[in-house]
């Protein structure tokens, strides 16, 4: 009998009191009347997880955002409690947790002071739709609070006041503020009172995040589906946030070949093979550095994935080994549609294995893309993944091709509202079956997964090199990205620029943009000052749409390609820089590029700059981001830096103006820096390194620097044959000494240093290496001193400098 018409619309549901607690060796479990579960577990001293189930019963425990490799363990912990609450203490944090209603507080264990505070806490809708929960989470905003993060947002650094959808999407053109685009990244710092601390929201569904928008000092963040899961990191600074934030979802596997952080080449599209080659030797021709040559759709068989149009590229095996011996390595894009078509052997074989994606009642999944209809793995089916990787032993063994670019795998799908899959298709997500509206958001990171696992198993001995446009945290472990389909403007200029850099706050470096915009056509001036840009974000790559003109270097005349040329050189030069901050980014978390308020997060001035970044440890750049411009005013962070082109001192903590002609941007190096440089080659490995040049910027006190060097490729440096230097810089006003500790099994193939010593306060009078004094009239021109590379102890004395007055 029914005895009620009317759905119960319960609305938000809270936990309730406190009625038991466990303790299960790092993990505490607490238990409300209405069987609510808190799971908090002790990843670190500095990391926590709180995990919540609402019926007493977790989903089982498996995410693709944590690394099996993220560090475990901690020094300390202690839980007691009394009347009113829980207490859980480790040597870094202090959580409170309430018995009357489960809301958190979190305090820094050294000075006790709050980091943050649940407001209504945890709590939930029931979902008639969908079944499940909505599940939520909102906490009190602290006195000036700011937040940062998200990936690859078009906004502003600093994402106060800013609300936000986290769901993977096709944005052809997008504008400033557009949301969502290609990348799901859940997480975000908090900054305020000098601390920092990240929240990682670990789900997959559709998730929204309110930085204080709807009510003024409160953020929030909800998903659709799911459970309320989620990391809480805690520094203090904002670096060591970042840092084990990477180090939990996962560094990249591998360094990068050197080749891969050389400058590329790419449009949609570059056929026949006449044209490839025309474009190649144009650069070698100009002698405009290039190291990689991209293959868009055009290079299929009807865009059929894993198939070549032999009109265009009759013979592709001999096109790629002619490009190789001309230096430049081909990168092929790899769409995730398969044409449904019953003599394409790739359909057929996924067709039979059942590897195709489904509706929810059975049919297979059909979307429009560039082939027509299609087909779509499900890359969420490890069996999926490993007939994919295999898919490539062709394209990469046999033929040659270095890369592989993976686009349109949000997934996106053309002539429909949602632009991508229906929500009930349905996905095995690895044993863990689950509908689309769980897997969209991952779906793009397990095909670069996939993609990556053909290319190392294919390109072996060599390192694998993989691009994708679509991703959720971890999928840095596997490729690079780039920030999608950009326009050619200068606002776009400027959102490139917050891009890569709100990319690297949050665990991706291995970033960049289409340079000069994919839609539309840039200016000459436009294009140089986003080449300029483009130079210093770790992966630097033109890219344009070919309904939209040229856009080589040359192509907007010769004194804007003199331009191009100049920073593509000092691209170059600066590879060995770049690779070490690359290293560094791989061992220790540590992003290639830092805002400013990375950098130095205890200077307010910084928590709202966009523009200035520090590119690795020592380089501060900002582009120039506006027509006719002659300069601009940025600001200098604390302490000395000298000016890149003239090397004229700059005190920091003020906003200066810089000039800075069409041919020129504002560069500064950090005092006591030794910046690396490579001669300026066409390309990576075109010559052998004989010397390595160190800019050596002369300091008053102490200064840091690192060298790493390796084979360029390969996986030898795996076994300990790498060479890394640590330098010591102590600067006194008559004296300037560098101290060197050398490690590793590596040989480099240069047998002496050619440094240049800038700023030194006094005239050289002589020279000790290892205490022994050299004869300066053999080794010293003006300040440039060459040394052998094995020395323990260069110490240069002067005379200072009497000033008569």
């Amino acid at each position: 009998m029914i005895i009620n018409t009317e759905l119960e619309l319960k609305g938000n549901q809270f936990p309730s009191k406190i009625i038991s607690y466990k303790k299960d060796v790092d993990t505490l479990y607490f238990t409300s009347e209405n069987n609510v579960v808190l799971q908090l577990t002790i990843q670190r001293d500095s990391v926590l997880r709180f995990r919540y189930s609402t019926t007493s019963i977790f989903e089982n425990d498996f995410s693709y955002a944590i690394t099996r490799y993220a560090s475990k363990g901690f020094n300390y912990l202690e839980v007691t409690e009394d009347d009113s609450k829980y207490i859980i203490t480790t040597s870094k944090l202090i959580c409170h947790i309430s018995k009357e209603d489960m809301k958190k507080s979190i305090f820094d264990a050294k000075d006790n002071i709050l980091i943050s505070e649940d407001e209504l806490g945890f709590h939930w809708e029931e979902s008639y739709e969908f079944g499940g929960n909505i599940v939520k989470m909102s906490k009190n905003s602290q006195e000036k609070e700011s937040y940062y993060g998200l990936g690859d947002k078009p906004v502003p650094l600093n994402l106060k006041g800013k609300r936000f959808e986290n769901w993977v999407t096709d944005s052809y053109a997008f504008n400033k503020d557009t949301d969502p685009i290609y990348k799901a990244i859940p997480f975000y710092t908090g900054l305020h009172h000098e601390k920092s601390y990240g929240i990682f929201f670990d789900n997959t569904f559709r998730a929204h995040f309110d930085f204080c928008q709807e009510r003024r000092n409160v953020t929030s963040f909800w998903a659709q589906g799911g459970e309320m899961n989620y990391y809480f990191i805690y520094g203090p600074e904002m670096g060591e946030v970042v840092s084990n934030y990477t180090d939990l979802t996962g560094k990249p596997h591998e360094l990068p070949p050197l080749w891969a952080l050389g400058y590329h080449q790419c449009k949609w599209s570059y056929y026949p093979e006449a044209k490839v080659k025309e474009v190649t030797n144009k650069f070698r021709e100009l002698r405009i550095p290039c190291d990689a040559i991209y293959l868009d759709i055009d290079y299929m068989d009807g865009f059929r994935c894993f198939t070549w149009n032999k009109e265009y590229f009759p013979d592709p095996k001999r096109m790629v080994k002619e490009l190789s011996d001309n230096g430049f390595k081909t990168v092929a894009i790899i769409d995730p549609g398969i044409k449904i078509d019953s003599e394409y052997s790739v359909f057929k074989e996924g067709l039979d294995k059942d590897y195709f994606c489904k509706r929810a009642d059975g049919p297979y999944m059909k979307g429009k893309v560039w082939p027509g209809e299609c087909y779509f793995p499900d890359f969420t089916n490890p069996e999926v993944r490993e007939w994919w990787s295999g898919l490539f032993k062709e394209l990469i063994e046999d033929i040659g091709v270095k890369g592989v670019w993976n686009d349109m795998n949000e997934p996106a799908i053309m002539d429909v509202p949602g632009k991508t899959f229906p929500d009930d298709v349905r996905h095995d997500y690895d044993g863990n079956e689950c509908s689309h509206r769980k897997a969209h958001n991952i779906y793009g990171m397990q095909m670069a997964r996939a993609t990556y696992q053909g290319l190392k198993k294919f390109s072996f001995p060599k390192r694998p090199f993989v691009i994708t446009r679509a991703a959720y945290s971890g999928t840095q472990r596997y490729t690079s990205t780039w920030t999608g389909d950009n326009v050619a403007s200068w606002e776009h200029l400027t959102i490139a620029n917050m891009q890569a850099q709100r990319m690297c706050m949050s665990g991706f470096s291995f970033v960049g943009s289409d340079i000069g915009g994919f839609a539309e056509q840039p200016s000459g001036e436009l294009y140089a000052r986003w080449i300029q840009l483009g130079i210093f974000h770790p992966f630097c790559r033109t890219h344009s749409s070919g309904e939209h003109g040229d856009q080589e270097p040359w192509a907007f005349g010769e004194n804007i390609t003199d331009i191009v040329r100049k920073f593509i050189e000092i691209r170059y030069q600066l590879l060995p820089y770049l690779y070490t901050a690359f290293w560094r980014y791989a061992t220790e978390g540590i992003p290639i590029l830092k805002s400013l308020v990375l950098y130095d997060q205890a200077d307010s001035h910084t928590h709202y700059r966009n523009d200035e970044f520090v590119f690795g440890e020592k380089i501060l750049a900002c582009p120039i981001t506006e027509p006719n411009a002659k300069g601009r005013r940025m600001y200098i962070p604390e302490g000395n830096w000298y000016n890149f082109w003239d090397n004229t001192l700059v005190k920091g903590g003020n906003e200066v103006w810089v000039d800075a002609d069409l041919d020129s941007m504002p560069i500064f190096v950090k005092e006591g820096a030794i910046i690396p440089k490579y001669p300026i080659q066409q390309y990576v490995g075109e010559k052998e390194i004989v010397e390595l040049h160190l800019d050596v910027f002369y300091k008053l006190g102490k200064e840091k620097a690192l060298v790493y060097e390796d084979a360029q490729d390969g996986f030898d440096y795996k076994k300990g044959r790498f060479s890394l230097r640590n330098f010591n810089l102590l600067g006194r006003e008559d004296s300037l000494t560098i101290q060197q500790f050398k490690s590793g099994k590596y040989i480099t193939p240069y047998e002496t240093f050619k440094i240049n010593l800038i700023g030194l306060p006094f005239e050289i009078r002589k020279v000790e290496v290892d205490n022994v004094e050299i004869d300066l009239a053999s080794s010293l021109k003006g300040n440039v001193l060459i040394i052998s590379k094995e020395f323990t102890e260069l110490r240069i004395v002067g005379k200072k400098e009497i000033i008569l007055g």
